[in-house]
């Protein structure tokens, strides 16, 4: 499909938590939540990224990976939906930009002799379209209701390590998903620091895209979840960004 037709004007309710933990001595995930508004409708592009951290720096990993994302959304996304570009096309920019970020990061890791990367998760939504970019154990959930899919698939083998990342590992070709993202439908991103400790039932629960009716009331609801996971003993950094589509 391209980018064209109709022109349907949705609009986002937009939260994100960002927090080091208790335990962690510093933060190594980044995160990114990024709206325009074109000719062509109302964009937006998300993006939570785990510095892995067995490693050398984490943070340094996952940040430059928020960098370039933003760069892409401004100097390609954009453009790609003002020239009515095929998502195929879309696809593959994103596909090329991870190529180039993990090459970067290898160039980076030779020179400090040490090894580093991340997760990423990236979410783009044009009107009702979305698509989705995946690599590690950081995860996408779809909220319908009260039902929560799973979009994503964890690469982790036993003992929690990861199999595919952006780092100085190797290129491994991004998950992708596409879907329509309807009216009333939310979309939750998140690192794994925000899930380990709380179950599917209660981010069900507490992040019902129907019972948020305000930017305000997502961050404070965000906030509840990874005070909770906290409280129950996560050690890690905890990240979330959640979207909600409205007219």
């Amino acid at each position: 499909g391209c980018l064209g037709g109709v022109v349907l004007r949705m609009r986002y309710l937009t939260g994100v938590y960002w927090c080091r933990g208790r335990v962690a001595g510093h933060n190594q995930d980044s995160v990114v939540l990024l709206q325009a508004l074109t000719a062509g409708g109302r964009v937006l592009m998300a993006a939570v990224c785990d510095g892995m951290s067995g490693l050398a720096q984490g943070e340094t990993a996952s940040g430059y990976v928020t960098e370039r994302l933003q760069e892409w959304f401004y100097e390609s996304f954009l453009y790609a939906v003002r020239k009515r570009k095929p998502y195929w096309m879309i696809r593959r920019s994103l596909d090329r930009l991870a190529f180039h970020m993990q090459q970067q990061l290898l160039q980076y890791a030779r020179q400090e002799e040490i090894e580093l990367g991340t997760t990423m998760t990236v979410l783009v939504i044009w009107e009702k379209t979305y698509l989705v970019w995946h690599l590690g154990d950081s995860r996408l959930y779809r909220l319908r209701g009260r039902r929560m899919e799973r979009v994503t698939k964890d690469h982790i083998r036993r003992r929690q390590q990861l199999t595919k990342c952006v780092g100085s590992f190797g290129y491994y070709i991004p998950d992708h998903h596409m879907g329509i993202l309807r009216q009333g439908e939310g979309i939750l991103l998140c690192s794994d620091g925000f899930r380990h400790c709380i179950t599917g039932e209660e981010l069900r629960e507490v992040l019902c895209p129907g019972q948020l009716r305000e930017e305000a009331q997502i961050e404070r609801r965000l906030a509840e979840i990874g005070e909770a996971c906290m409280k129950r003993g996560e050690r890690d950094n905890l990240s979330a960004v959640y979207v909600k589509a409205e007219k």
